[in-house]
């Protein structure tokens, strides 16, 4: 019987707050263990949480961008299970009251613009970290508890199950990061567990008519990068498939993704609402916002990627180049400083998703740290605009801004590479060319074409790359006529 694959993911984003959710602890990754911890996120007695503001503005920040309808009225419930590295063995979040709702991302896959629908958004305290002795929890001989993290605050963002595919999951990640990155909400750095996915994956028969929440669903958990997320949906598919063609059933279950082996496996069978008994949390009051600091948050968003997209498509980019541009915020910041300066977008675009591009990346530094800024590109490319310099010798003025500081102007000045483009001083050069490779012009004037680039590359070595391409090739073509077919 065929099968349509269906995802949902959850996601949890660190906020990128100066101290927790609940108490002035620092919230900070990296620290010895314990070493941010206070009676409030340890869970001692008599301890009572204090909500932090600067939490919640970041919070509905998120939530306007992903078209959520903001609440103004919400509640913490207490969340309750046993783990280790959870002190209280309950978790302050929001259960039925959370303060967004029904949101939506934008993807394209196959060709297709897709909205993934956001059900709801919701703050919570994240829990501490198990430190396991070993290689793998199968072979560690115990764990440690680290509660620097406990009470660090999170939103948790969970979507429709509108995905169909490890791909659209894939994008719908990489689109929602990208908003978020915009906001600067968080550092998002997946690999610190600063946004984790879990991803909720099912197979429905096509003749299903039941509710999408009946099927049997499959939770993988703390996923670590966008990579691995699309890998653990493709396993799942894989696996579920095999088992439903053997006459087996799926388990309804957790389970974690082993990135080494890149599959999946069994932590434990899958919790329900009810298996948490949520309850109101009684030393918080509820949330409410007012309506005047929600519109003065909204007027304040910057622009995001999908207006970005509009833009630069009316600027005659490329949709390839557009998305590489707008995934990373510190690119369009350089790029709308730039162009300010210029209205060649177009040039200004492709030096600096190639050249510009390939040096910080050499460097491990992101556009927001690039020793050339703005006003230096567009100085460089405004040298080849009126023909000071060729494409080729600003390449190496590029390279060597990265390495001195030094502007375009000064490097010109001091490494003696202005352009020739003096049809006097070049005629001369032109003349000892042909003189010299007889049999070379024999074969221009019999029809063979390429020889005309030959000749043109002698003058540039002969110039040390100096002559200005164009006017070789003119004088070239005027001293030697017309080919002859």
């Amino acid at each position: 019987m065929p099968y349509q694959v269906v995802v949902g993911l959850e996601v949890h984003v660190e906020l990128k707050t100066k101290t927790k959710l609940f108490c002035q602890c620092a919230n900070a990754f990296g620290s010895e263990p314990n070493t941010h911890t206070c009676p409030v996120c340890l869970a001692m007695p008599g301890a009572l949480p204090v909500l932090n503001q600067a939490a919640v503005e970041l919070a509905v920040k998120a939530g306007i961008a992903l078209q959520c309808t903001i609440h103004c009225h919400s509640k913490f419930d207490r969340k309750q299970y046993f783990y280790p590295d959870l002190p209280k063995a309950y978790q302050i979040s929001q259960y039925d009251l959370p303060f967004a709702e029904w949101g939506h991302v934008n993807i394209v896959a196959d060709g297709q613009r897709k909205q993934v629908r956001i059900r709801r958004i919701h703050m919570e305290e994240d829990a501490g970290k198990l430190n396991h002795l070993g290689q793998s929890l199968e072979q560690s001989e115990g764990s440690l508890v680290d509660l620097n993290r406990a009470g660090v605050p999170l939103i948790e963002i969970v979507s429709e199950p509108d995905m169909t595919s490890a791909d659209e999951a894939r994008r719908y990640l990489t689109e929602l990061r990208a908003v978020l990155s915009y906001l600067d909400v968080s550092d998002l750095r997946m690999e610190e567990g600063s946004m984790r996915c879990d991803a909720n994956v099912s197979l429905k028969p096509e003749d299903y008519t039941g509710s999408l929440e009946d099927l049997p669903r499959v939770e993988v958990k703390n996923v670590n990068s966008i990579r691995n997320v699309g890998r653990a949906i493709e396993y799942e598919i894989e696996r579920q498939s095999e088992r439903l063609a053997q006459g087996q059933r799926i388990i309804k279950e957790t389970r974690g993704f082993d990135d080494a082996r890149g599959r999946t496996y069994s932590q434990r069978s899958k919790e329900e609402a009810n298996d948490y008994r949520y309850f109101p949390e009684p030393d918080l009051p509820p949330l409410v916002l007012d309506s005047s600091w929600l519109a003065r948050l909204q007027a304040a968003l910057p622009m995001l990627p999908d207006a970005w997209r509009e833009r630069l498509e009316s600027l005659g980019l490329s949709a390839n180049e557009i998305e590489v541009l707008v995934q990373d915020p510190s690119q369009i910041q350089f790029l709308q400083e730039a162009m300010e300066m210029t209205t060649e977008v177009r040039a200004l675009t492709r030096w600096m998703l190639a050249d510009m591009l390939r040096l910080l990346n050499e460097r491990g530094l992101s556009f927001a740290q690039s020793p050339v800024r703005p006003a230096q590109l567009v100085e460089l490319l405004n040298f080849i605009a009126d023909g000071r310099i060729s494409g080729r010798m600003a390449k190496e003025i590029l390279e060597n801004m990265f390495v001195s500081g030094e502007s375009a102007g000064q490097l010109v000045d001091r490494l003696g590479m202005a352009q020739i483009s003096d049809d006097a001083v070049l005629r001369g050069q032109v003349a000892e060319v042909i003189a010299e490779h007889g049999k070379v012009v024999d074969d221009y004037h019999s029809g063979k074409e390429r020889a005309l680039g030959f000749l043109v590359g002698q003058v540039m070595k002969r110039t040390r790359g100096q002559a200005s391409p164009e006017v070789v090739n003119r004088l070239l073509k005027e001293a030697l006529g017309s080919s002859v077919s």
